[in-house]
């Protein structure tokens, strides 16, 4: 397969690749979402079951709350490059190995790091994580630290949104802040080359707005549409209807919504 040269042929390029046995566990793989002039790209692991229905990068509960996360520091998901390492589910949403993530990135991650040229690569999580910086790398442990990528990018990363629903308290308010910190500082990186880049389109995108398959079940994303905030949330028991996170009055003064 010779190497796209645009978008566009690298789109049909990936509607007909069949090179790994994860093609056959999904309905089609999964490409990016956003704006083709970005200076960020964000990179996530692979695509779960409600992002095989939609074939849309980070559209279910976890894209959800990254959409909140990003617009608590003013982005909208369309002024920036949403992607994933891997392009095809996993049966049963398992987490993509070290492996199957090298070999389907030279295939695709390569090719849409080539055409977009960012500037900035913010890893989502350990699979993004361990593709960027190697195998023995660790999100607990390096999560908020720059390196550099193979491509001479720097790169931060940061905790993956399906990590920040499964913790519960102090634990998600604490990790919550960490990303909210991590964002401004992959901004204020990008800003550093590209000043006076334009991050928002004025309201937060709703993605399902844009890309329509199957129904999804109400529980899956009850209230994860209705408040933008990636503070606040949707009423769980864990955080009651206009609770918020909590964290205190020094939290509460680093953000309008607390």
């Amino acid at each position: 397969m010779e190497p796209a040269t645009t978008f566009e042929e690298l789109k049909k390029q990936l509607e007909d690749c069949a090179s790994c046995p994860l093609r056959r566990d999904c309905q089609a793989p999964v490409g990016w979402f956003g704006s083709l002039e970005s200076p960020l790209m964000i990179v996530g692991e692979g695509p779960g079951g409600v992002e095989d229905d939609y074939g849309c990068p980070l559209i279910g509960p976890s894209g959800q709350l990254l959409d909140k996360a990003l617009w608590s520091v003013r982005i909208t998901r369309d002024r920036v490059y949403t992607t994933n390492v891997i392009k095809c589910r996993p049966k049963g949403n398992r987490t993509p190995t070290v492996e199957e993530g090298a070999f389907c990135a030279r295939i695709w991650l390569e090719q849409e790091i080539r055409l977009l040229r960012p500037k900035v690569i913010l890893a989502l999580g350990s699979v993004a994580l361990r593709y960027f910086k190697g195998p023995e790398a660790r999100i607990t442990r390096e999560r908020g630290q720059w390196f550099t990528t193979g491509e001479g990018l720097p790169c931060l990363a940061t905790f993956h949104p399906s990590y920040l629903l499964r913790l519960t308290g102090q634990a998600q308010i604490a990790a919550k802040w960490d990303v909210f910190h991590d964002l401004e500082a992959v901004k204020d990186k990008v800003e550093e080359q590209c000043p006076g880049y334009s991050w928002s389109s004025g309201t937060p995108v709703h993605l399902f707005e844009l890309f329509r398959k199957k129904a999804l079940k109400a529980d899956d994303l009850a209230g994860l549409l209705d408040n933008p905030c990636f503070f606040c949330g949707p009423p769980s028991p864990h955080h009651p209807a206009g609770s918020g996170p909590g964290g205190g009055e020094k939290n509460r003064r680093h953000h309008r919504c607390l």
